[in-house]
């Protein structure tokens, strides 16, 4: 599966269940008598340590260990997934959304850890697995280690990119304290810069000024592609990248921060809320518009329901007058003539060949927003949806104008939140 200095992880399988793990094998034997004792000690610590964070969901887990005299064997749980730094060359960045998720569960792996009195001291990307849901699993205790009280540490660990202030000062300065768990948290909010840029909030095209700019934590939001972000992403940035180990938030505080106060969920039933009354209220400007146009006559006649026509259109007195041109006009060579008669009086209220327009509203009908048209011209009735370009509908124009800026104004920030999730 992957391979490393001081040794190889590859597949194996469980004879007695047939059920399929990752085995980590590490090597003694092709170490220095001083790295051999080295790495077995990090090695049964890091045993020690996977032990006691079993049974967390964003944990790696381990199933079994085999210590021999050449070699150690760590089985642990084989995941489906792929190291989130390779997920990241990928797609370059991460939305604000799925950074959310991939750090609320960063940081509740790194309270649980921390409650247990232990630091990772290793947190970055390409220890951090992630499936195809983004769920992330914690990885690579090698590092790890518990402590009695903070500032405790004074070994150098971890990446170059992810290290604290206060371990590089502990290593520059010999009356310097210590450090402690708080080095993790630092390691967070380099990571989640990372996940929004694309890049390390200090990389320099030189070591010595990276190291520089980690002590003085001088980063930067100047991208464009940070006025894409919400102030709350940032906010969280800055306070898991505080110089000050005191100042700087805990995973617990973090937790908290507004930044993860909208969760996906409340973020898409709040949108379902909008449409329902984004469409209660254009089922009301329609209803409004139909008894508008009536009012200011740009409708020759009132609404007239379609099941009134459908089922007894003689009633209608529109209507009623359309059918008698036309039987007098078909049939009106059946009418004797006489003296007293004249036959051209029978087609007086012939109805003139210029096209009128009835709006004929069904109320099932607009209950889904439908306003059907009916075009009575020449004796043929066709049925057309209503469209801007009728000069009698520029007052709808123009309502339907007000609606849409309403409209926008309440999904505004909600568009913005989920551009960002989801």
């Amino acid at each position: 599966i992957n391979r490393g200095i001081s040794g190889v992880v590859r597949k194996c399988t469980e004879k007695v269940t047939g059920k399929k793990y990752a085995v980590k094998i590490v090597d003694l034997i092709g170490q220095k008598e001083n790295d051999r004792e080295v790495l077995e000690e990090s090695t049964l610590r890091e045993i020690s340590i996977l032990r006691m964070l079993a049974n967390h969901p964003h944990i790696i887990e381990l199933h079994d260990a085999f210590v021999g005299k050449t070699h150690i064997l760590l089985v642990l749980e084989l995941l489906v997934s792929k190291e989130l730094f390779d997920i990241l060359t990928e797609v370059v960045t991460f939305s604000e959304t799925r950074t959310r998720v991939i750090m609320k569960q960063l940081l509740e792996a790194v309270e649980f850890i921390h409650s247990k009195t232990i630091a990772h001291r290793d947190i970055k990307a390409e220890n951090i697995l992630v499936d195809d849901n983004n769920n992330i699993k914690l990885s690579d205790f090698g590092f790890a280690s518990t402590l009695k009280h903070d500032n405790e540490f004074t070994d150098l660990c971890g990446t170059f990119e992810y290290l604290s202030p206060e371990l590089l000062k502990s290593q520059l300065y010999d009356n310097y304290q210590g450090y402690g768990r708080s080095v993790d948290m630092w390691a967070c909010g380099t990571l989640m810069y990372t996940l929004l840029q694309g890049s390390s909030p200090f990389w320099a095209p030189e070591r010595a000024q990276i190291l520089k700019n980690i002590l003085a934590a001088k980063y930067s939001f100047s991208n464009p592609r940070w006025n894409d972000y919400s102030y709350n992403a940032k906010d969280l940035v800055i306070r898991l990248l505080t110089v000050d180990p005191e100042v700087r938030l805990t995973a617990k505080e973090a937790l908290k921060h507004p930044f993860f106060g909208l969760t996906q969920y409340q973020a898409l039933s709040d949108v379902i809320m909008i449409i329902l009354v984004s469409f209660l209220l254009l089922l009301l400007l329609l209803f409004l518009c139909a008894m508008l146009l009536c009012f200011l006559r740009l409708i020759p006649h009132a609404i007239i329901p379609v099941y009134q026509v459908s089922t007894d259109p003689y009633s209608v007195r529109s209507f009623r007058r359309l059918i008698d041109s036309g039987a007098f006009k078909i049939y009106g060579h059946w009418v004797n003539r006489d003296p007293t008669q004249s036959r051209d009086l029978l087609f007086e209220n012939n109805r003139k060949m210029t096209a009128r327009q009835y709006v004929v509203v069904c109320w099932c009908c607009l209950l889904v927003g439908v306003v059907c048209w009916c075009c009575l011209c020449c004796g043929c009735v066709g049925v057309v949806v209503a469209c801007c370009c009728c000069g009698c509908l520029c007052v709808l124009v123009l309502l339907l104008l007000l609606f849409l800026m309403l409209i926008w104004m309440m999904w505004h920030d909600m568009w913005m939140k989920l551009i960002n999730l989801q």
